[in-house]
């Protein structure tokens, strides 16, 4: 640092100047008192310092005046050169009337390897800086640049900096530091300029594209225009065929209201997009079309017939539907729309009786259209009631997709598998039916996707199902069940000879002359091949047997006869055989009849006792992945003989040790009270050492008193009865007036005895006693 000197002082407010810079100054009183006195000094230097309002100015720059003259305005101006900074010190006196400060010059260090380092990044920024500005020449005077403390007070004239900025860089004797925040403040502008310039570059290429657009779509409307072809994808197109459609007047001024929409929105807006889709939805869905009903009822119970066998029930009911809708139509009564003019039926019944075959066949003999939706495994609400139309991808829900693809706000539709619909996070579907199935709501039925009010009351509601518990009580309130209950051996074998041997040798390419098949066999396939409610194995083992006449055909062009024993090179063994006989040959062992999503099945209960240990202790032990409800059937059965043990002719003593009661079939769960009867004869045989009639079966609740209460499933239960073989069968007497719905063949098959009081059936279904069995009591 050199020795203090005085030199006059010209304070400016602006610009800030630093060693280096050239700039000029307009000169008042003041100024021009501070210039003439420089003049008159030998060196000719003032010191230019920064006008403060706050306080006092530590730091100027000493500079040399270049020219003194006056600019365009006419006003004075001086130009001047910085040279070097200079620390300020107290005032003095001295000639003229300027202000005299004594400064002590402050002159550069010696750069070291880290000034130089910084002073290499910094021009490195300040370089892209320049560049990106197109400043070309200056960035030929940066490059000639070498010295640090020169590099970093270019600074002063950067348009970017703040004059508190170039003050701190004034007021900075040290260059390193100097450069340091000069590296952050360029750093951070070229970052924020560079996301800028990718802004408008992106927001110009944007509008390089919609204006490309534009451009191609109104010549592709002109070439359109030329050709003849009409595209109605504008407002104005869907005004005119919003007007032009079919609407009900609710639905015509919503239309419109969201074509208002369309003509105020942009082209690019998203909201177009949705409103477009939305209006496409409405302008599909058949609001006024309905199709005439059939009217002759012989034709209509025909069409039933020659589709399906048996299912007298579902095809009275239909018959039923069209009488009552001819004869209002006859009598002029309104039979279009309005509330339950429609039906909502459900078939429920074991899988293979021809459920959801059988709503085709509703359709072509109510002259309607067809269309099935299927529900297993659906879970989300929206797939009934559809998306909000705030969601992307929204879409309508299945019952309106539905009506859109009948064509028709009168189809049948059926709702395949309802008992198999879930719910999770997302909602219960079967909850968003209930509105769909009722007859008294369903007429202003809204979807969410639509928001507009959907009659559906004139559709006949065709639902499918398995397990009529699976499906919720307030859902099966508003339908009309329909039993389907599953068919008897001769029902099998009409069906066989009547569509599915035909249709199987469609399917093979054979004709009847070349192949077969005899009614004995199809009843030896029914009886001992296939033990199902419905006929689906059935046709899958004709299908088999089918396929391999054919290749026997390929080898030898004689015609082919399948009889009885020829099943065995057809089919293979027989699956099922009568094995009551051979499970009742104990003691213990008793044949009831329960009823499972497959229809009827007959059910061994075993009872025994693990041996003589145990005695004195009456624990239960209860196996085969038994429900709550059977559980507590067998301790109810339990209770019964031992409080009745003399009535029975049991030994007290035979019972006072561990019981086990079993039920196999282990892996598959079982429930309900039905089996309570069966439990006590099983308990009675294993205390008494008397077998059970091998050609009974029973069902039945019991009561601690022995009182038989009534249960569900009788015609299954005797189907399953009469396949498996047995010839008597005890059912509750409460139940006597369900078998009116068993066929006539079946009661003839079996011997139903109604009964009131659990001793009576123990009494008929034991073997009579002999001596060794009374011995072994």
């Amino acid at each position: 640092m050199a020795e203090a000197k005085s030199v006059p002082v010209l304070f400016v407010s602006e610009p800030i100047v630093l060693p280096g810079m050239v700039v000029p100054i307009e000169l008042d009183d003041a100024a021009r008192a501070a210039v003439d006195a420089a003049q008159a000094t030998p060196t000719g230097k003032l010191l230019i310092a920064p006008r403060l309002d706050d306080r006092y100015p530590t730091y100027g720059v000493i500079a040399s005046i270049v020219q003194v003259g006056r600019i365009p305005g006419g006003g004075a101006a001086a130009v001047v050169r910085g040279e070097s900074r200079a620390h300020i010190g107290s005032g003095t006196t001295g000639p003229g009337a300027a202000l005299w400060v004594e400064v002590d010059e402050i002159t550069a260090a010696e750069p070291t390897e880290d000034t130089k380092a910084l002073a290499a990044e910094y021009k490195k920024l300040l370089l892209a800086m320049l560049q990106r500005r197109e400043a070309w020449q200056i960035v030929d005077v940066v490059n000639k640049i070498t010295d640090p403390s020169a590099l970093a007070d270019t600074a002063g004239y950067a348009s970017y900096l703040s004059d508190v900025q170039k003050r701190q860089l004034l007021e900075t004797e040290d260059v390193a530091a100097r450069l340091q925040v000069l590296i952050e403040w360029t750093g951070d502008l070229l970052a924020e300029v560079e996301v800028n310039d990718k802004i408008a570059e992106d927001v110009r290429d944007g509008m390089e594209k919609t204006q490309k657009e534009f451009l191609l779509r109104q010549q592709l409307n002109a070439i359109r225009k030329e050709l003849g072809e009409g595209e109605p994808d504008g407002s104005d197109d869907y005004r005119a065929r919003v007007e032009a459609a079919d609407l009900p007047e609710k639905v015509r001024e919503a239309a419109l209201r969201e074509v208002g929409k369309l003509e105020r929105s942009s082209e690019q807006s998203p909201e177009g997009g949705w409103i477009r889709t939305w209006l496409d939805t409405v302008l599909d869905l058949p609001w006024n079309t309905r199709t005439e009903d059939s009217t002759d009822l012989t034709a209509a119970r025909d069409i039933l017939d020659a589709d399906h066998h048996g299912l007298d029930d579902v095809k009275d009911r239909i018959v039923e539907y069209l009488a009552v809708r001819s004869r209002r139509a006859q009598r002029g009564l309104q039979v279009v729309g309005g509330r339950g003019s429609g039906a909502v039926m459900v078939l429920a019944g074991p899988p293979g009786v021809g459920k959801t075959s059988l709503g085709e066949s509703v359709a072509r003999a109510l002259g309607r259209k067809f269309v099935r939706v299927a529900l297993g495994g659906v879970r989300d609400e929206a797939e009934i009631r559809g998306h909000r139309r705030t969601y992307v991808g929204a879409l309508p829900g299945r019952i309106v997709r539905a009506i859109g693809e009948a064509g028709s706000m009168n189809p049948v539709v059926l709702l395949d598998e309802i008992d198999k619909v879930g719910s999770d996070y997302r909602g219960d579907p079967s909850a968003a039916l209930l509105e769909v199935l009722d007859p008294a709501q369903n007429h202003t039925f809204r979807d969410h996707y639509l928001d507009l009010d959907l009659d559906l009351s004139d559709v006949v509601f065709l639902a499918t199902a398995n397990v009529i518990e699976n499906i919720p009580s307030a859902l099966l309130d508003r339908m009309e069940l329909l039993q389907i209950d599953g068919y008897t051996e001769d029902d099998k074998v009409a069906i066989a000879r009547e569509y599915l041997l035909p249709r199987q040798r469609d399917r093979a390419a054979l004709t009847p002359e070349e192949v077969t098949v005899t009614d004995a066999a199809l009843r030896k396939i029914a009886a001992d091949y296939t033990r199902e409610p419905g006929v689906r194995q059935f046709e899958r083992l004709l299908a088999k047997a089918l396929r391999k006449a054919t290749t026997k055909l390929a080898a030898s062009d004689e015609p082919l006869t399948i009889d009885e024993p020829d099943l065995v090179g057809y089919l293979g063994r027989p699956r099922f055989t009568p094995e009551s006989a051979e499970r009742t040959a104990v003691p213990g062992v008793a044949t009831g009849l329960a009823v499972t999503g497959l229809g009827g099945d007959v059910l061994y209960i075993e009872a025994g006792s693990p041996g003589s240990e145990g005695v004195g202790e009456s624990a239960l032990i209860l196996t085969g992945q038994l429900g709550d409800v059977m559980k507590e059937s067998a301790q109810i059965a339990l209770s019964y003989v031992r409080s009745h043990a003399e009535e029975l002719g049991v030994d007290p003593a035979a019972l006072n040790r561990k019981i086990h009661v079993h039920v196999p079939a282990g892996a598959v769960p079982k429930d309900g009270p039905s089996a309570g009867v069966t439990m006590v004869t099983a308990l009675v045989s294993m205390a008494t050492g008397r077998q059970v009639r091998s050609d009974v079966g029973m069902t039945g609740e019991v009561t601690l008193n022995g009182r038989v209460l009534p249960i569900g499933g009788v015609k299954q239960k005797l189907l399953a009865a009469q396949r498996a073989g047995l010839s008597t069968v005890f059912i509750p007497q409460r139940n006597e007036a369900d078998l009116d719905d068993v066929p006539a063949e079946v009661l003839e098959a079996l011997t139903v005895k109604p009964m009131t009081d659990v001793a009576d059936i123990v009494a008929q279904a034991l073997e009579p006693a002999t001596e060794a069995a009374t011995a072994a009591a």
